[in-house]
């Protein structure tokens, strides 16, 4: 099978054929359909993720359509479509995966990073952190609900009833949440790269009640921020901008280092939090959503051996919406 690896940090991806993975106990082999370009595989191309598996074949959006089924796998069969996520694989026995948090499991492993990933022809995955997916929809539309979806989701959550919302960076997951928020009819509030016209045009299409550069104001004070962009600057500027008792929260697994910043910001019971990875509850939960609220992906198509162009063109914020590799 035709497989992009990575061999080294800070070096471009490697066409290979290797051989196609046979599924072991409890796993699916899956012919890929579609794997979306993550911000994530940047960090892990750029060497800003620690000790990742290499070689390795990135890629954690995964849709496929099951070939082969591993031992003892009930769950799914053969020729059913199911995407594979970030979390691959948790202990199931330490005080987080007990406790509802298997997100934070130390012994995690993770899909592109320690896991052979999505880009590529074949991949295996741990049925238990796969999920269904719908037959309708284009596989590339389905693929950056995988990550950038699910994460978006998952800093909603943590933002709780928050009304008025700042999203930081409108990329892949801020273009999908955003739609989310309309059909709730909570206002958001899209910070772009400063002078960024074309990506500010993007967030008031999708119904952004304000849009402009992240080094300026929203017109009213937001009740939370929502942060994609991996800017460690963005934090005490959000923090200025959330109302007391309003909550920031960090979305991305990599940032750059925060400024100190006034305690008067942080003062008056703002909250600062990050999130991490992501739970298989989380997955259900938003597949579940995605059912009853209508999400259109913006996305750009790439062949699977111009994996590295996509990665430049989300590199440089030449990307509306989400890439996505169609082997």
């Amino acid at each position: 099978m035709r497989a992009m690896l990575l061999d080294s940090p800070r070096t471009p991806l490697r066409l290979a054929e290797l051989p196609a993975p046979e599924p072991a106990a409890g796993q699916l082999l899956l012919a890929v359909e579609a794997c979306g370009v993550c911000r994530t595989d940047l960090h892990l191309v750029d060497g800003e993720l620690p000790e990742p598996r290499l070689p390795i074949v990135p890629g954690h959006e995964i849709v496929g359509r099951v070939v082969a089924l591993g031992a003892g796998v009930d769950s799914f069969a053969v020729g059913a479509r199911v995407g594979v996520p970030w979390l691959g694989w948790t202990c199931g026995t330490c005080a987080f995966c007990t406790g509802g948090q298997e997100n934070l499991c130390d012994a995690a492993r993770f899909t592109g990073y320690q896991i052979h990933g999505g880009y590529a022809e074949y991949t295996v995955a741990d049925a238990r952190y796969c999920f269904p997916l719908p037959e309708g929809p284009a596989a590339a539309e389905l693929a950056p609900l995988l990550c950038a979806g699910l994460i978006g989701y998952r800093a909603l959550r943590l933002a709780g009833a928050a009304r008025r919302i700042g999203l930081y960076g409108f990329g892949a997951a801020a273009h999908i949440l955003a739609q989310v928020l309309v059909h709730e009819g909570r206002p958001f509030y899209a910070f772009t790269r400063p002078g960024d016209a074309a990506g500010q045009r993007f967030a008031r299409e999708l119904g952004a009640a304000w849009a402009g550069g992240a080094d300026e104001a929203a017109p009213v004070p937001l009740d939370a921020a929502l942060l994609f962009a991996p800017a460690g600057e963005h934090v005490p500027a959000a923090l200025a901008q959330v109302s007391k008792g309003g909550t920031v929260v960090c979305a991305g697994i990599h940032m750059s280092d925060i400024p100190s910043f006034p305690y008067r910001i942080l003062w008056g019971e703002r909250v600062l939090r990050s999130v991490a990875n992501l739970t298989r509850e989380d997955g259900l939960d938003f597949l579940e959503l995605i059912v009853r609220t209508p999400i259109r992906t913006s996305i750009r198509r790439f062949a699977l051996e111009d994996a590295n162009e996509a990665l430049a063109a989300l590199r440089g914020g030449r990307i509306e919406g989400a890439a996505v590799l169609v082997p």
